[in-house]
């Protein structure tokens, strides 16, 4: 099975004051672990970058966080909205891809992340979250978007790639 991995907006001007370290370490942790399995077996990894309101002076403050790891390989899409679909090429290179199923982790779980999981599922994706790899400044949304989404850990990755 083709699966893809969108890691979302793991930016130092979104996670950097709105995630403790210890949480942030810990959901980068399970993000850069999944990449590397995923990586390790021919799959796809993208990484979803917010530019809205990106300007020369600030352009540093819209980087990946050192602590997500980027490969080679790796791809790279950007956008303005919500969505990671919303008037982005991503659509199209999941399909030119053959991805069935689609991996989510990033920030924030409540804004990004859930926007984009339902634009995957209404493109014929089938969106899954990761769990512990989706990061908010609030708890509580956490919970329950593992209670109201589809959610996959780590272990069962590997079983839907030899599929």
């Amino acid at each position: 099975m083709k699966l893809g991995y969108l890691i979302i907006d793991m930016q130092e001007i979104h996670v950097r004051d709105s995630v403790d370290q210890k949480t942030l370490d810990r959901g980068c942790e399970y993000i850069n672990y999944v990449a590397d399995m995923l990586r390790e077996q021919g799959q796809l990894v993208i990484h979803i970058q917010d530019i809205e309101g990106l300007e020369e002076a600030n352009k540093e403050r819209y980087s990946i966080i050192p602590e997500i790891q980027v490969a080679d390989g790796d791809l790279k899409v950007s956008k303005e909205y919500s969505n990671a679909f919303w008037k982005t090429e991503l659509e199209q290179l999941l399909k030119d891809q053959g991805v069935e199923l689609l991996i989510i982790a990033g920030f924030s779980v409540e804004h990004c992340v859930q926007f984009t999981y339902n634009g995957a599922s209404e493109r014929g994706f089938r969106p899954v979250l990761l769990q512990n790899g989706v990061l908010s400044a609030h708890s509580d949304v956490i919970t329950a978007a593992y209670r109201d989404r589809n959610l996959i850990s780590y272990p069962v990755i590997p079983y839907l790639i030899s599929q």
